[in-house]
């Protein structure tokens, strides 16, 4: 690519996952303000990605008995996967991503409660195909991507596997639970140290009664699981907390009724949702994400971009709007600078090198063994992020799957190069082009003698196969390729 179009590529990387060589031909014909606009505005396009599945040209997908994404932990896996490398929507599935680590929730334990295939079913069933309509969690982070934090949080609050992971099934008046309400303080929303224990105490009761509609049996399939407020088990007393719930100051939720009991819940959240702590987390986490991790940044671009998130009623897209319009997200200091997460490695990879006769459940064990197993965030506060994901089995896991990726695609890799046999170097500068990467001066003196070794250059495809496969492995493999 001509370095004009390396903002373009900084832009899909971070805003998606990189990118093919087709969806970057086709995003060159755009201005750098309409690439953002196509990104955002996703919802204009129709999401058709998973009629694909199956379908030869497409990555493909391994399954034990029938492919069975909705009930079948690997199988949504790897349709996510699938989505990630497909999808003309890539920004709602980063942000779904986003979403999924932000909200961590593992589905071990969901399937500790619900057993078999419902723990799957309430993470990551589609409504549109599941019988009972159920809607799993996943699913609930892409239709709400963009949209509004306070809209998401009620979702969040009341999503089955919410309620089994933070056990507010067993939140009742007669025993208080806990866990909901300190996270959605902590992690969810203001933060450490913007709230007491007492609150703590407060918020759990705010949630009394927000439990979960189950069949007795969780193998019966009679009923979908679902979010149900019971009334009777609601806490109805006033709460009172360290902080403003409401705009005149007032720190107390009153008593109510059991019947309006629910209200509690909402006036808390809604309290949380659009306090300034609030907004400047978010903000501060979306540009670790999309622009940098390493980098500090400055008190007013958060501040800005926090004052966007209030003004805009808590909603997310004119927050990315004017994250990825803003000179510090443009600024070519930061390209390469953040740590590719697992998922993004991978998905990065198969997109920019390949996915003829590849397998999305190739890619499982090797996500496991770098770190991010979908579904499955070690803990409420998520992955560790940044140099934690590379310890030397995780480095030595992108390695291996670099290799593996690379042997399975030298067939594609030398009929893409073909325009490049000239010459050894332009097949290096063919291939660095395809991978969307910058190398530093002696990187590429590596790969050039490592193009050149052992052979008297004629550009044969049997050369090309074996040289644009193998530097395709030493660029994967390499500490540049680790960083989006």
């Amino acid at each position: 690519m001509a370095a004009g179009d390396r903002l373009l590529e900084h832009l899909l990387r971070r805003a998606g996952f990189g990118a093919s060589s087709d969806e970057l031909a086709a995003y060159s014909r755009l201005s750098y303000a309409q690439a953002v606009d196509r990104l955002i505005n996703y919802d204009i396009l129709p999401d058709t990605v998973d009629a694909n599945l199956g379908k030869p040209g497409f990555l493909g997908t391994t399954s034990r008995g029938a492919f069975s994404p909705n009930t079948v932990a690997d199988d949504a896996r790897q349709r996510w996967l699938f989505r990630m490398v497909h999808s003309d929507r890539p920004l709602q599935e980063k942000m779904t991503l986003f979403w999924h680590n932000y909200f961590a929730t593992g589905i071990s334990k969901v399937a500790g409660l619900l057993k078999g295939e419902n723990a799957t079913r309430v993470m990551a069933s589609k409504a549109s195909e599941d019988a009972l309509k159920q809607r799993g969690q996943i699913e609930l982070f892409r239709d709400n991507a963009l949209g509004s934090l306070r809209d998401l949080l009620v979702a969040v609050a009341q999503d089955p596997a919410m309620l089994i992971w933070l056990d507010g099934d067993s939140n009742t008046k007669t025993k208080p639970q806990e866990n909901f309400g300190r996270e959605l303080m902590e992690l969810f929303s203001r933060g450490v140290g913007y709230y007491t224990e007492d609150d703590v105490y407060a918020a759990a009761r705010v949630f009394t009664g927000w439990n979960l509609n189950r069949p007795v049996d969780p193998a019966d399939r009679s009923n979908s699981f679902a979010f149900i407020y019971n009334a009777d088990k609601h806490e109805t007393a006033a709460k009172t907390f360290s902080f403003p719930i409401y705009s005149d100051g007032g720190r107390t939720i009153p008593s109510r009724s059991a019947s309006g009991g629910m209200q509690d819940g909402l006036d808390l959240i809604n309290a949380l949702a659009t306090h300034p702590e609030t907004a400047r987390r978010l903000a501060t986490k979306l540009y670790a994400f999309f622009v940098s991790e390493t980098a500090t940044p400055t008190p007013a671009f958060i501040d800005e971009l926090a004052t966007v998130y209030l003004q805009n009623g808590t909603a997310i897209k004119p927050v990315l709007q004017r994250l990825f319009s803003s000179p510090q997200f443009q600024d070519p200091a930061i390209f390469f600078t953040r740590y590719a997460w697992p998922a993004e490695f991978v998905v990065r990879a198969l997109k920019e090198t390949g996915w003829s006769g590849f397998s999305a459940g190739s890619a499982l064990t090797p996500l496991i063994n770098m770190g991010q197993e979908l579904l499955e965030p070690p803990s409420v506060a998520g992955w560790g992020l940044g140099q934690s994901w590379f310890a030397t089995g995780a480095m030595l896991a992108r390695m291996n799957y670099a290799s593996t990726l690379a042997a399975n695609q030298k067939f594609n890799l030398a009929t893409a190069s073909a325009g490049a046999r000239g010459s050894t170097r332009t097949l290096v500068d063919s291939l660095l082009s395809r991978l969307t990467i910058d190398v530093a001066n002696d990187v590429y003196a590596d790969l050039l003698t490592y193009a050149a070794a052992g052979v008297s250059w004629t550009g044969s495809d049997a050369q090309l196969q074996t040289k644009a496969s193998g530097i395709v492995h030493l660029i994967l493999g390499s500490a540049e390729y680790q960083l989006v």
